[in-house]
């Protein structure tokens, strides 16, 4: 499904024109990111977590060349699935 798909999905479930779905749906995703990139976790019960994680700096390989590179420590948003939505999921 991508993003006009669910937005039409939103809209008929909802009773909301596409338009006030896609600016809904917009909204949460500015929120989410906005609260990731402070540092804070956004927890959907039921639905699953976001939250930033941090990767330490490593050593790695320059596919092309075999050279020994540095990559340098960053932080990547993760997601855990919530009990209700694996439940979803697997049918139960």
């Amino acid at each position: 499904m991508n993003k006009q798909q669910l937005i039409e999905h939103m809209a008929t479930e909802t009773g909301l024109s596409q338009t006030a779905a896609r600016g809904a749906l917009d909204a949460l995703t500015r929120c989410i990111a906005k609260a990731l990139a402070e540092g804070d976790k956004v927890q959907l019960v039921g639905f699953g977590t976001f939250k930033v994680t941090e990767r330490a700096e490593r050593m790695g390989r320059n596919p092309q060349t075999g050279k020994e590179i540095k990559i340098p420590a960053s932080k990547t948003p993760s997601f855990t699935a919530g009990a209700e939505l694996k439940k979803e999921v697997n049918g139960r």
